[in-house]
């Protein structure tokens, strides 16, 4: 069996839920879903895409390395400030990806959520 390495950032859900940050077994980096504080979707995708550097830096990875990201957002008519701060970090990287609009998130002040996809 490959060896599984798993990062924590010591969130309070992620021993309540039972998750891990960050998971990569072999080639594969997992990043569950990412959110982060801040006054609208664009801040707060920003905040995201910066900490999201920062674990898979801790893999020996890159946003390069980002295949795919999956977007949830709770006001979809809002897609582009969070798409203009997506193709900030993505735009010459083209990962595949998709946004949709949900309900809820974990907490009211969370307007976006970001998961992640890589291979190394």
């Amino acid at each position: 069996m490959k060896q599984i390495k798993k990062i924590s950032t010591e969130a309070p859900w992620e021993d309540i839920v039972g998750y891990s940050r960050a998971v990569k077994i072999g080639d594969i980096i997992e990043v569950s879903g990412t959110t982060a504080k801040g006054a609208n979707e664009y801040e707060q995708t920003i905040a995201i895409l910066k900490a999201t550097k920062k674990v898979l830096k801790e893999f020996d990875a890159e946003l390069q390395n980002v295949i795919r990201t999956r977007i949830y957002c709770t006001n979809i008519t809002n897609w582009e400030q969070i798409g203009k701060a997506h193709g900030e970090f993505f735009g010459s990287i083209k990962p595949a990806t998709s946004m949709v609009e949900v309900s809820k998130l974990i907490s009211p002040e969370i307007l976006v959520e970001i998961e992640f996809s890589a291979v190394v």
